[in-house]
This record gives structure tokens, C-alpha cells and sequence, in this order.
């Protein structure tokens, strides 16, 4: 059984210990169960019945109120509220207990809703990426099983695909076309279960809405087929996310064979580790922040609108 302390409730929930006992002492809502040290201990009904009162609380219900519902009821006014995309903790939140118990029918209701009424790039950014770093906290300290990181994981990359599809096909004319990657040999999830190639696909779907041509090749990509593709496609970037177990030494080396073997193209590259990597090759470029990022999406198109404008002035 998957047992969590006071302060993984706390992290889980929002909720703050100290709020946390006084709930317990004065509406008796969630009797913790005790080590023999006295230290207070959950488990995961314990975890989904206090998400829901969470959920409930941050709407507006009073403690009070919540405290005098049955667990039915306590359904049933979460169904009635209507989701405010600005609070993203309550999606999180949900999507959590959803995994837990890995109900796919509840998880695709919830991200459907999401997307929704936020949007696609919204639920990513604030919901999304959130959510996979408290999944990934729950498999490092033991509480969730790989499976339900796996699960969590195989239906947002799923929404993703889809996401991607639903886009129109780029019509960018100004002779940029990126090959998106993750390198072959390396374990694309990170040690907490967050996926590597969510960001990859979250990468390609961006470009793909500011009408730049795309050629997706996913993970464990070697650099031998890289070349086939580069061969076949007019690709005039090669983007890809550093793999965090590719330590410092190791990326350089890659980095030089990266430039020495596309001399003609620019390699660019970010991730969970880009700000600790320096480079000084010349056709290599690292995105270190998010305004680097939305620069490297929108070079170029700038000039490709002018050039498409109509020549209005009459000359």
C-alpha cells in the first residue's frame, strides 16, 4: 500500500499542514492513521478523499459545509461546479486521482473538459507539464507505480497526437523546414517519470501553429538516419532536447559530431539541462529560455508575411 506523510499531503494538495490538523481536530474530517513514533500517515483513499475536499475548498465551499457531505455528496458538487481555467491546481489535481486509479474514461473526461475551456497551449504550459513533474514526485518517492506514470503519460502524449493533427498544414514559404528528434541510446523519461518526448511534441505542435514545415522523427533517433532524412529533405534545422543522463562530456563530443556532420544546417538544442551546457561551435544554438523559445518559433515568418503582402500602393 502507498503510504505518504503530512508533508506529501501537503505538496499533493495545496493544503498546508498546520490547516490540515486543524481540519482533523475540529470537523474530524479524515481519521490519519499513526506510526509508532505518532507521526501521522495516508494512504491513497486517504489521498483522493482529501484531494476532493481540496478541490471543493479552493472553489469556495466552506470547511464546514464540506465537512457535513458524504462522499457521494461531495461528488456531486464537484460535478455541478463549472471549471475555472485560471485555477490549473484543480485540473492537476483531478487528473492525479484519475491516475491513481487508472480511470481512462475519467482522465480523457477531464483533459477533453480542460482543453476545452483553455486551450490546447494553455493546458500544456499550466496544466500539462505541471501535472507529469507531481506524477513523477509520486514515483520517486515510491507512492505511484511506473504503470501509472505510464498511463498518465501514453493518454497526454495521445491528446497531443491528436492536438497536432488538428492543425491546418503549414503554409510558411520561407524555405525553413525543422527535423525533430530525441538522440538514440538514451532513456528518454526522466528518473521522476516525466516523459522526454512530451516536450518534443509540444515543440513540433508549436511550430507546426506558426505555419512552419515540420519532419517529426519522435525518440532514439541515430545519427546515421539523421543524415538518410537530411538527404530526402530540404531540412534547414535539426532541433532536439538534451537527455539528462548524457553527461557534459559526452554532449560536447555529440555536439562536435552533430556540426562536423551537418556543417550546412543549424542544430539547435534546449531542455532540463541546456542552461548548465555551453557551446561555441558555429552552427550550433542552445535555447536556454522561454524567450529564446518563442524567438526560434517565430524567426523568419516576419519576412515571409511581408513578402506574401500584396503590393497595395498603386506603383
Amino acid at each position: 500500500m502507498n503510504l505518504f506523510s503530512i508533508r506529501d499531503i501537503e505538496n499533493l494538495t495545496g493544503i498546508k499542514a498546520h490547516t490540515l490538523r486543524i481540519w482533523e481536530q475540529r470537523y474530524n474530517l479524515f481519521c490519519p492513521k499513526r506510526r509508532e513514533s505518532k507521526h501521522r500517515f495516508y494512504d491513497c483513499e486517504d489521498l483522493k478523499h482529501l484531494l476532493r475536499i481540496a478541490y471543493l475548498y479552493n472553489q469556495g465551499h466552506k470547511i464546514s459545509q464540506i465537512a457535513c457531505c458524504s462522499a457521494e455528496e461531495m461528488t456531486k458538487l464537484a460535478l455541478e461546479i463549472k471549471p475555472d481555467t485560471d485555477n490549473y491546481e484543480i485540473f492537476i489535481n483531478q487528473l492525479t486521482e484519475a491516475s491513481i486509479d487508472l480511470d481512462q474514461p475519467r482522465f480523457d473526461k477531464i483533459l477533453h473538459n480542460l482543453v476545452l475551456h483553455a486551450g490546447f497551449e494553455k493546458s500544456m504550459i499550466n496544466v500539462l507539464f505541471p501535472f507529469q513533474k507531481k506524477i513523477g514526485v509520486l514515483w520517486l518517492t515510491g507512492q505511484v507505480m511506473q504503470a501509472h506514470a505510464h498511463f498518465a503519460r501514453s493518454l497526454i502524449i495521445k491528446k497531443t497526437m491528436v492536438a497536432i493533427d488538428g492543425l491546418e498544414k503549414p503554409t510558411f514559404t520561407g524555405g525553413r523546414r525543422v527535423l525533430l528528434f530525441t538522440p538514440a541510446g538514451e532513456h528518454h523519461d526522466m528518473p521522476g517519470g516525466e516523459c522526454m518526448e512530451l516536450p518534443l511534441l509540444f515543440m513540433h505542435y508549436m511550430l507546426k501553429k506558426e505555419g512552419v514545415p515540420t519532419v517529426y522523427m519522435g525518440k532514439n533517433v541515430p545519427l546515421n538516419m539523421l543524415e538518410t532524412i537530411c538527404s530526402l529533405q530540404p531540412i534547414t534545422q535539426l532541433y532536439f532536447l538534451i537527455i539528462p543522463n548524457l553527461n557534459k562530456c559526452d554532449m560536447h563530443e555529440y555536439l562536435k559530431q552533430f556540426s562536423h556532420m551537418f556543417p550546412d544546417k543549424e542544430i539547435v538544442f534546449s531542455g532540463p539541462e541546456a542552461c548548465q551546457c555551453s557551446c561555441d561551435l558555429k552552427n550550433v544554438r542552445l535555447l536556454k529560455t522561454v524567450e529564446e523559445k518563442r524567438a526560434f518559433l517565430k524567426e523568419g515568418k516576419q519576412v515571409d508575411q511581408l513578402t506574401a503582402c500584396p503590393d497595395v500602393s498603386g506603383s
